[in-house]
């Protein structure tokens, strides 16, 4: 398996597969796992070749220690796609190869989408996935994209981001992929101690505790109570909990026929930021 790692060198590669090949597109940061995998084999399904990318952007990161720490294996990463076939083809670029000597993120208006949960957290991240898989979208020029639900708010700002830029990339949203235990699988949590991981399973039940009462109570008591409990439990430190309308991400404050909610969760186990989601109804 090659790994490409500038734009020319990819571009001959994609402008060579045969005129019927359809092409797939699996954006990632590295730090691959089983999650990861899901979305390259679901991609293999659906398309002739896959590109998956590694790439940690620097413009979605607000705290620049999170950038340094965030777990980096090339060699781990490459070696688990390899697995997969031929048909997997790897983008490995530097950001100046990315970004040109301006690392720098657009500005865009995601129509609220944007402004609520991880864009009040983590002040302009949003521009930065969106300015980087704009550049990727174009350099690739996949027929479909795609990404995980445990990163919902991303996943419906990426479909209005193909709409701004008038990008004729289908996205595709596929289920989360969680531990035996119930913890979200996610890069971060090779941060974790064994300590902390099991500890994080909380948040994962908590979750699950929503979705359950949801016919029951209100959505104010939801929130209440899940907020209690994580008051309450000692290794775990709440950024938001949050029940929205699915589509427009917009906080919930009562039921409506027809329309679907999730619960989404941001919460730290030590210096580690976790997040999480499950739809409710």
């Amino acid at each position: 398996m090659t790994i490409y790692t500038t734009t020319k060198a990819l571009q001959k590669k994609l402008f060579s597969l045969p005129i019927e090949s359809s092409i797939g597109f699996v954006p990632t940061m590295g730090a691959l796992h089983k999650g990861h995998i899901s979305l390259v084999e679901k991609a293999l399904q659906d398309n002739s070749h896959v590109v998956v990318s590694i790439f940690v952007n620097p413009t979605q990161f607000d705290n620049k220690n999170d950038l340094v720490k965030y777990p980096r294996n090339i060699d781990e990463d490459t070696a688990l796609l390899k697995n997969l076939g031929d048909s997997v083809i790897v983008f490995a670029p530097s950001s100046e190869e990315v970004y040109g000597e301006k690392v720098k993120a657009k500005k865009y208006n995601f129509g609220g989408l944007a402004d609520e949960m991880e864009g009040q957290h983590r002040k302009g991240h949003f521009n930065g996935v969106g300015t980087v898989l704009t550049h990727l979208f174009r350099i690739i020029e996949p027929s479909k994209a795609y990404f995980g639900e445990k990163d919902y708010q991303q996943l419906q700002i990426v479909r209005k981001l193909v709409l701004l830029e008038n990008m004729p990339v289908q996205i595709v949203g596929c289920p989360i992929l969680r531990e035996s235990n119930g913890l979200a699988m996610s890069s971060r949590n090779e941060r974790l101690t064994d300590a902390q991981r099991n500890e994080a399973v909380f948040i994962s039940e908590i979750l699950k505790q929503t979705r359950e009462n949801f016919s029951k109570k209100s959505i104010p008591a939801l929130k209440r109570a899940a907020k209690k409990a994580f008051d309450e439990n000692p290794h775990l430190e709440l950024e938001y909990f949050e029940i929205a309308n699915s589509d427009t991400l917009t906080s919930a404050k009562r039921k409506q026929k027809g329309v679907s909610f999730r619960a989404f969760v941001a919460a730290f186990a030590g210096d580690v930021r976790l997040i999480d989601n499950m739809a409710v109804n």
